[in-house]
């Protein structure tokens, strides 16, 4: 007798099969059905964030298919995808986006003891602190005016494209902190980032790759890791790194010898087991494991034809800066390897992430921490990012994109508008320390008022004096482009529900369009 077909005809045997094929998901075919009529627009996804708490609950049947599956916002959005890109370090917004006249004049001077009497430095010391003002020329672009120093002469050709806000402030004042406030909306490890929550309430639109990717540039932020984990939600929510050379993913080609077929074969037994393993304990992280084994296999086709740029014309590489050389003589903190061309690859690489139904896309680039040597230093990061930014804002513009798509240029906070003096000198010196109380943030498409400068700082730049905008109100007016009521994307743990906006945030109406 066929032992294959004793097995069938085992009333235990059939018994344990009905029992799997009932309780694991109300059965794979349902789930694998759901899918696919998600995929073609006929279902809804379900747990949706239109139902108050995006995709909070026990996992859903068709979440097993698919938890990225699309679901539905709270309301009507604007925005579908999201371009963040993170200068990690803090750059200088004294040198790059608000100009103080009066710094300048009083370049060299002490200020009073008042206002140094309850301010925490990471390095300056009080006693010694010396007012330093910027040795760049600013100049106004476009219909609004917009100002931006010399260094970006390329952003200020967009400036009708951007929105400048002038008034971002933090209670942070150490980088990783910092990171983590404006990634994740509290200085605490173990929370979701901004990525994170918007793939959780929203899912993603590609079938292919990953809802959320993140490429980096220059030598690596303090943060690390913990800048696109999911936290408390499930694993398949967190950033997925791309790699500069080689494959985007680490072992994302198959070993020699492996047939695809073969592969397919492996992959379907380890659903059945997950599957099983679900059906008993109903961890979300089982979903994830099997939506990412799933997800593995069909990038080892998009990932590829992702990064090969060979259809992209000469007029695009040239416009992005695609095979600009390193300048001569200048570099520093911002520099490892071949950094410009490098950033340059990872903008087109966003806009391509895009089109192809990347909901958020992470752009990290460090570092612009310059306690020192800003002469040579600045102008090295800013050129090597101020061409590229330009060129990927015209190009969403050009196709359409740039409605739908939310470009973000920040970082954690600013710098001072004293001169760094850790070694106790008694002359300016030539860098800044972190300067948490006013920074300048860019924002450009997702419906968001451009051509608009937000908020004002006092003559030196010290403290936000009209319309200040915490870090919680920048991120509840993202989410509310997406369509999501920050009050309402929430997940229980431990007992409580979390949001990224913790216990603040109100959108900012000035922004919207």
């Amino acid at each position: 007798m066929n032992p294959i077909n004793a097995h069938f005809r085992d009333p235990i045997a059939q018994a344990t099969r009905r029992e799997f094929l009932n309780t694991s998901a109300s059965g794979l075919g349902l789930a694998a059905l759901g899918s696919m009529l998600q995929q073609d627009g006929l279902l809804a996804a379900e747990g949706g964030a239109s139902e108050g708490v995006a995709g909070a609950g026990a996992a859903g049947e068709l979440d097993l298919a698919n938890p990225l599956a699309p679901k539905s916002p709270h309301f009507e959005p604007k925005a579908k995808a999201c371009i963040f890109i993170f200068m990690a370090g803090a750059p200088s917004q004294i040198d790059l986006f608000d100009p103080k006249p009066l710094l300048t004049t009083r370049h060299g001077e002490p200020l009073p003891d008042s206002m140094l009497e309850k301010v925490r430095f990471a390095f300056i010391k009080k006693e010694n602190a010396l007012l330093q003002g910027s040795p760049y020329r600013f100049t106004k672009h476009g219909e609004s005016g917009m100002e931006f120093s010399e260094l970006l002469p390329h952003l200020g050709g967009v400036a009708d494209d951007l929105l400048m806000v002038r008034s971002l402030h933090t209670e942070q004042f150490n980088h990783h902190p910092g990171q983590l406030m404006m990634q994740c909306g509290r200085a605490t490890f173990g929370l979701p980032t901004m990525g994170s929550w918007l793939n959780y309430g929203l899912g993603s639109e590609s079938q292919n790759l990953p809802g959320y990717v993140v490429l980096t540039s220059g030598r690596g932020s303090s943060g690390g890791t913990t800048l696109w984990q999911s936290g408390f939600l499930p694993s398949t929510y967190a950033g997925v790194l791309f790699r500069n050379q080689g494959e985007p993913v680490l072992n994302l080609s198959n070993p020699d010898g492996l047939p695809p077929e073969l592969q397919r074969l492996g992959l379907d037994t380890l659903r059945e087991l997950n599957a099983r393993r679900y059906a008993e304990v109903h961890d979300p992280e089982i979903a994830s494991r099997i939506a990412s084994y799933e997800l593995a296999f069909r990038m080892q086709a998009a990932a590829p034809e992702l990064i090969d740029l060979a259809d992209e014309s000469q007029a695009t590489r040239d416009a992005y800066g695609l095979d600009r050389p390193e300048p001569a003589g200048i570099g520093g903190r911002g520099k490892q390897g071949e950094t410009y061309q490098s950033f340059a690859r990872n903008c087109l690489l966003a806009r391509r992430m895009v089109e192809r139904g990347v909901r958020f896309i992470n752009i990290i680039y460090a570092s612009w921490d310059h306690h020192s040597n800003i002469p040579t230093e600045l102008p090295y990061n800013a050129g090597c990012v101020d061409q590229p930014i330009a060129a990927l804002i015209r190009d969403l513009k050009q196709r359409g994109l740039l409605d739908s798509t939310m470009v973000v240029w920040g970082s954690e906070f600013g710098r001072t508008p004293l001169g760094e003096n850790r070694s106790g000198q008694r002359e300016v010196g030539t860098g800044r320390d972190h300067h948490p109380f006013a920074f300048t943030m860019l924002m450009s498409g997702g419906g968001l008022k451009t051509g608009q400068t937000y908020g004002t700082t006092d003559e030196i730049g010290w403290h936000v004096t009209e319309r200040p905008v915490p870090v919680h109100d920048l991120h509840a007016t993202m989410l509310h482009q997406f369509g999501l009521d920050h009050l309402r994307l929430t997940h229980r743990h431990q007992g409580r529900d979390f949001r990224l906006t913790d216990v603040g945030g109100q959108v900012v109406q000035d922004w919207l369009a």
